[in-house]
């Protein structure tokens, strides 16, 4: 016997017999790989980022030329610009990729010319592109991208 309550708070005495359990719901991917991005100290990003899509990918999406910038942003230092805004958006896509599949599949989703961007490059819209317009759009691949689509 359990207790259970109907739709007007009445509790109601019943058998329950076997039931199936249920897996405790998880936040939608990307809400996760969003709150870690926001919410971790910048070293830990770039720390994360590089292991997940390399130096020399990071270094791209932050416009800089010399990686040993990567070092010392790992050393706390603050990095110029919107660096760290698009590498903080960098990871949110990279991370929620990487829940799904390999740290390969995530540089190459990347590289690969994407048909939910109009063939874009996802690397170069997040390089260059406006994050207010483009970060919405490849944030929205990414999603596709991980549900299958």
């Amino acid at each position: 016997m359990g207790i259970v309550r109907d739709f007007n708070g009445t509790i109601k005495s019943e058998k329950i017999g076997d039931m199936a359990t249920l897996a405790p719901a998880r936040p939608r991917p990307d809400l996760e790989a969003h709150r870690r991005a926001m919410s971790a100290p910048f070293e830990e990003v770039v720390g994360d980022l590089v292991s997940i899509i390399g130096r020399k990918l990071t270094a791209h999406i932050a416009s800089i030329k010399d990686a040993r910038a990567i070092d010392r942003w790992l050393q706390k230092a603050c990095p110029q610009k919107d660096v760290e805004q698009r590498l903080r958006f960098a990871y949110h896509v990279a991370s929620m990729i990487a829940g799904f599949d390999s740290p390969g599949v995530v540089q190459a989703w990347l590289m690969g010319l994407n048909p939910e961007l109009d063939d874009e490059v996802p690397i170069r819209l997040l390089r260059k592109g406006d994050l207010n317009v483009d970060g919405k759009r490849v944030l929205n691949a990414a999603r596709a991208f991980v549900a299958g689509g």
